[in-house]
């Protein structure tokens, strides 16, 4: 072999092993640096998704946990258990990697959180209603709020992520800072952040301070809140997207290095082949269709304090979001087709004439038979709207096909209500048992008020895309001078 050939082979060979070594290095490092915790804590989604193709959920959770590095923020006491969700965020990439939605839960939104079963000591912990939904991984763990989420929008979360404090300090210095931008010059106290007026890039302390502050912008709430983390997240992107961070081996090392050490993930998520899949499938999405949306919620009855989701806003997007409705289509959805009541023989001559009804005061039970929890809320909601105040609900078997049942002396009833959400004539059934009339919900009516109808979107229910870029609204308490 001549000498040139044995020094080229031997110099690619050099090379190759130092290459592999490498890969293995960072392969090891970042494998290494996951943590992993159950997806679910009630059995729950057990399907597995491709990572590559097909729609994939994601639940994004930040940690309020003041353990190790996040002692500085306050006493352990401050977060018992596993923790509270200081943010809560669902991902939902479409099935052809061309949008994104990621949709916020206010951490004081008022829900009921379903029973779980922590993984690790297996107590399982009961039911409750009218609880804070940060609450709802604080005994039970991380698939307690994985469950909590899927009761509330009917959906089946593939995955989660939980990051700590410290993942968003190290993240933010990674990319060199976030542009964010804020109407007049604050400063709260309680999160430490101060920020002048107009544009700054935040980073480390000051990036945290910027998505912790609770009290900086609108009226001091949680919605002023998201939206600054929304934000913060749209610009992030932007960021991302300008600089190439994503086709970047070198720049996604460094990022990815930073992250995981500080990242909880399913066993689904906890390989880096799968993060580093996802992310390629982030890489070419137009950020104009990355929708940032809130929950919409109102001050709840119980405490004018917490919030509660509003209706019928909230069954109407939870219904887009399973039926995979591009939330940042300005096209309206199309006008559902009137469908009238049944006719009716004409009146003999004899025969007197039927008395009006009042609506108010006949019984309406609507039978979710649909297999989505909690999707009967949508249809009491269009039937108090059109006048039938007098209704109920309850969760029962799932049907194919749904019926509206009347009881005796009720047809004219049942044809109404049957008329108002969309159902055929053919499809109202006499049931002497049933007190009133019943609509009972098949799985051929999962969303929107009208039975056929594609699913509603409440107006202006995107808040930003990543494409936007928007000042917060400084609140007026906090404003200072310079």
């Amino acid at each position: 072999m001549p000498l040139w050939l044995k020094i080229t082979t031997g110099v690619l060979s050099v090379a190759l092993v130092g290459a592999l070594a490498f890969a293995g290095f960072w392969f090891l490092r970042l494998q290494g640096n996951l943590s992993k915790a159950p997806l679910n804590a009630g059995g729950g989604n057990n399907e597995s998704v491709s990572d590559a193709t097909g729609r994939m959920q994601i639940l994004i959770l930040g940690s309020d946990t003041r353990d190790g590095k996040n002692a500085e923020y306050g006493t352990a006491d401050d977060s018992r258990g596993y923790g509270k969700s200081d943010v809560m965020m669902l991902m939902d990439i479409s099935a052809d990697n061309k949008r994104v939605s990621v949709i916020s839960f206010p951490r004081d939104l008022l829900v009921d959180i379903p029973e779980c079963k922590d993984e690790e000591t297996n107590q399982t912990y009961p039911a409750r209603s009218g609880v804070m939904i940060n609450e709802a991984m604080a005994e039970a763990g991380i698939g307690c709020a994985v469950d909590t989420v899927n009761r509330i929008t009917g959906l089946d979360v593939d995955h989660f992520m939980m990051a700590d404090f410290n993942a968003v300090k190290e993240l933010s210095n990674a990319v060199g800072g976030v542009d964010v931008c804020i109407s007049d010059a604050v400063f709260d106290p309680d999160s430490r952040l101060r920020l002048p007026k107009g544009t700054s890039a935040v980073q480390g302390e000051m990036a945290l301070a910027f998505l912790r502050t609770r009290h900086a912008f609108a009226d001091g709430g949680d919605l002023g809140r998201i939206k600054a983390q929304q934000g913060f997240l749209s610009s992030l992107t932007r960021k991302i997207k300008d600089e190439g961070t994503l086709s970047d081996p070198g720049k996604m090392l460094k990022i990815a290095d930073v992250v995981t050490q500080n990242l909880t993930v399913d066993e689904g998520l906890a390989s880096v082949p799968t993060l580093l899949t996802i992310g390629n499938r982030l890489k070419d999405i137009d950020i104009s269709k990355v929708a940032f949306v809130a929950v919409p919620t109102t001050p709840a009855l119980l405490d004018p304090n917490r919030l509660q989701i509003a209706e019928p806003a909230g069954s109407q997007l939870f219904s887009a979001l399973r039926e995979d409705i591009d939330l940042t289509d300005p096209t309206a959805p199309p006008t559902p087709t009137e469908t009238t009541a049944p006719p009716t023989a004409a009146p003999s001559e004899t025969a007197p004439p039927v008395p009006a009804y009042d609506k108010a005061l006949q019984p309406v039970t609507v039978a979710n038979g649909t297999g989505v929890p909690g999707r009967a809320q949508e249809i009491v909601q269009a039937l108090i709207g059109g006048g039938f105040t007098q209704t109920g609900q309850f969760e029962a078997t799932a049907v194919e096909q749904s019926v509206v049942y009347y009881g005796t002396g009720y047809a004219d009833v049942a044809a109404d209500v049957a008329a108002l959400l969309g159902i055929p004539a053919a499809q109202m059934l006499p049931a002497p048992a049933v007190s009133g009339v019943q609509v009972y919900l098949g799985t051929d009516f999962t969303s929107g008020a009208t039975y056929g109808a594609p699913a509603a979107l409440p107006e202006n229910i995107v808040n930003q895309t990543a494409g936007d870029t928007l000042c917060q609204q400084a609140n007026p308490m906090l404003i200072v001078e310079g």
